[in-house]
């Protein structure tokens, strides 16, 4: 698919004028209930791997993101969504891929088309089609990497179901994705099946399996909630999930083998603001005939393994021994004063010669920005130190976030 390359502000006239044109000529409107979202996100981003060989990378990047829906050919049940997302260079461009000789912030300067879909409702069930974002559960498996400037998005066929109360089910056939970087349109024949049932605030569970096409099969469980216990709001999530051959294998000579597993335990609790938590993830090495341990190749990586993405790769496409990563965390929101938050990381492999994967600690700080609706402002940094192999690594963020959407 060629990248849409459409000035972001020329998209929303191009749909107003279609609107004009068709009520004036033959009082239809293409898009009735019109709504305009976006977004404008400036950041500075900081990035030095220790003795590496390259110069530490600077970036002041900015994501603008607009959109616009409403209902199609006044059909009801009927919409649609046409929605681009921009990346620009300003001042610092000093990183990789920009110049080799730095290192890596991957926040290149591209625009693409990040949705585009038809969608039809009717009773409790949608029909989705074309281009749209996509998070299932805590984004641990399938996920649009929000984090970055460039989020993916992912072009799929889509049927989701709620006609039993607090059951959602949902059945997706992605047939390509783009976006993170200035890659191209990657095709794949994917499906993801997902079932999601809220019992409550207390209990949250999901089913899910998800046959990326030529890599791997990923099935397991999710359980989630948060308890109140006098005053105390406790959460908790655990998670347990298996990987084996793909199902859907179109290279037959070049699919992997794989026998692998994860599970993830997950406490926390918030007092009166003050937050604390433990967690414990493993990600599992390579058993058996497997040829990779246990990979997330669509997931929000950063989210997990700590800030400094030290462990993409290995969580992505190349990991043999495994991961064990033990987290502690601890910090404080509220209203006015915003929220700070400290994570300590320590990582091991569970197999091979070099075990001790080194630590990290991450902080930050948010909260929105006095008199002004809707903008929010954010710090943080991660510190990683290598363990018996490896790179110390230290990065930083400052970054604003404007969003509005109309009513």
């Amino acid at each position: 698919m060629k990248k849409w390359m459409i000035s972001l502000a020329a998209a929303p006239l191009m749909i107003a004028g279609m609107n004009t044109a068709a009520a004036a000529e033959e009082s239809i409107a293409i898009l009735d209930g019109m709504k305009v979202s976006g977004e404008i996100r400036p950041r500075y981003e900081m990035a030095d791997v220790k003795d590496n060989g390259l110069d530490t990378a600077n970036a002041f990047t900015a994501r603008t993101r607009l959109a616009v829906e409403g209902t199609l050919l006044g059909l009801e049940g009927l919409t649609a969504k046409v929605g681009m997302t921009s990346v620009n260079n300003f001042g610092y461009n000093d990183y990789a891929p920009q110049d080799a000789t730095y290192d890596l912030i991957l926040d290149p300067q591209q625009a693409i088309l990040t949705e585009g879909y038809l969608a039809y409702t009717a009773a409790d069930t949608t029909l989705l089609a074309g281009r749209s974002f996509v998070n299932l559960d805590d984004q641990r498996f399938v996920g649009t990497v929000g984090w970055r400037q460039m989020e993916r998005a992912y072009d799929t066929v889509t049927v989701v179901n709620k006609s039993v109360e607090g059951l959602t089910l949902l059945g997706a056939w992605v047939y390509g994705y783009q976006g993170v970087n200035s890659n191209p349109t990657t095709d794949t024949g994917s499906a993801l099946l997902n079932v999601n049932y809220k019992a409550g605030d207390a209990l949250t569970v999901s089913l899910f399996d998800y046959m990326l096409a030529d890599i791997h099969d990923t099935y397991g469980v999710r359980v989630s909630g948060v308890v109140p216990v006098e005053g105390i709001k406790f959460d908790y999530a655990a998670s347990y999930a298996m990987q084996t051959d793909a199902t859907l294998d179109y290279a037959l000579d070049t699919a992997p083998k794989i026998d692998a597993s994860y599970y993830d335990v997950a406490l926390g609790a918030n007092i009166s603001g003050l937050i604390a938590g433990a967690e414990y993830e493993v990600l599992g090495d390579a058993s058996g005939s497997s040829t990779k341990g246990f990979t997330t190749p669509l997931a929000t990586l950063h989210k997990f393994q700590g800030w400094a993405d030290v462990f993409l790769g290995r969580t992505a496409g190349s990991n043999n021994d495994g991961l064990a990563d033990l987290s502690v965390k601890l910090g404080y929101a509220a209203p006015g004063f915003g929220k700070v938050l400290g994570i300590y990381h320590k990582f091991d492999a569970l197999s091979g010669v070099n075990k001790d994967l080194g630590s990290e600690f991450d902080v930050m700080y948010a909260n929105s920005v006095p008199g002004v609706k809707d903008l929010a402002f954010l710090a943080k940094a991660a510190f990683y130190s290598k363990g018996d192999t490896g790179n110390d690594v230290t990065k930083a963020w400052l970054q604003l976030d404007y969003k509005f959407a109309t009513k």
